[in-house]
């Protein structure tokens, strides 16, 4: 607790999607809300602008101990969150060594922070549904066996077992989240979806014609990042510390949130969508559903919007954010 009686949180990854939404929700939990973020000389809050003045924002990074030790001696939190990290897939090919410093090693940054100065402190791992790759068994649930597709995948695993290895060895309380793909307004334009949903609005603006996408053959379970916020904040106040899966328990493929995507605003996804071979990935992960039938048990998690009713929202938000900038003559 802080002097103000009130709980207190670090966010690392505060200005990326799940970031955002996490911190929302715990400002309506009545927490303190310490974000970390990099020092750069392009800050990009949009995020989380709106409720920028509500929060308190350090500079640390990952990849450096005594900046973490830092942040944690001077917010002294009740949870940390971490949930930075280099998470674009098709990055970490050509990045693989970035991605390795930030969402392998940058976890146990976090961790040894925590350990140097306060065990009592609760972590949460951002953990992902990457992890089992190759998927060993269908649905994937909490024991199946990981086998990682990318350099992503591997560094995220690395992530999840030193957080085992900090509650076994230290016994903190340090849980992971398994969390399969989830989506919102707030995806980044990189990400499949928001890639669909992104020229669906512009082709119904009548700003361009086609999309141009890879494997649309892919499934993915898909979910909405403000649900499995929810379930970040449940883990962190158990009695004890486990890992779960969290997801929606449907899988669908990049064709079929094309088509969600598209008959949204009643257009034919076939007459503007291209495959380009570009997008491959070097090893694709085919198939990933999850069954997260211990995190809607003894959490009492269930998610609330829809795979249709996501990708609606999506198209509409990303609609609404063009005409505003037409507006203000930036498109």
């Amino acid at each position: 607790m802080g002097s103000s009686g009130k709980p207190r949180a670090v966010v690392t990854g505060i200005t990326g999607q799940d970031g955002s939404y996490l911190a929302e929700f715990l400002l309506e939990k009545g927490y303190d809300v310490f974000g970390v973020v990099r020092r750069s000389s392009t800050e990009k809050f949009e995020r989380i602008k709106h409720f920028q003045d509500r929060i308190t924002l350090m500079h640390a990074d990952l990849t450096d101990q005594g900046s973490m030790i830092d942040v944690i001696t001077e917010a002294r939190p009740r949870e940390v969150y971490n949930l930075a990290a280099q998470s674009f897939v098709p990055t970490s090919w050509k990045q693989p060594m970035l991605t390795g410093q930030v969402t392998a090693l940058g976890v146990t940054c976090v961790l040894e922070a925590i350990r140097v100065v306060d065990k009592s402190i609760r972590f949460y791992q951002a953990s992902s549904s990457e992890m089992f790759g190759n998927a060993q068994e269908t649905p994937q649930r909490e024991s199946t066996p990981f086998y990682p597709r990318s350099p992503y995948g591997v560094a995220k695993v690395y992530g999840h077992w030193i957080t085992v290895n900090y509650r076994e060895s230290y016994g903190m309380f340090a849980v992971s989240g398994i969390l399969f793909n989830h989506e919102s307004p707030r995806r980044g334009l990189e990400f499949v979806t928001r890639k669909i949903s992104l020229g669906v609005a512009r082709i119904r603006l009548g700003l361009d014609t086609e999309v141009r996408l890879g494997n649309l053959d892919a499934k993915r379970d898909w979910g909405y990042a403000g649900d499995y916020v929810r379930a970040m904040w449940l883990m962190m106040q158990q009695e004890t510390p486990e890992d779960y899966v969290v997801s929606s328990g449907e899988t669908h493929s990049v064709r079929e949130a094309c088509e969600a995507a598209f008959s949204h605003v009643g257009l034919n996804w076939e007459d503007h969508v291209t495959v380009d071979p570009k997008f491959y990935r070097p090893a694709e992960v085919h198939l990933l559903l999850g069954d997260s039938a211990k995190a809607r048990t003894r959490l009492k998690w269930t998610p609330e919007v829809s795979f249709r009713d996501l990708m609606g929202m999506m198209v509409d938000a990303d609609i609404e954010r063009l005409q505003r900038e037409n507006q203000h003559g930036a498109v």
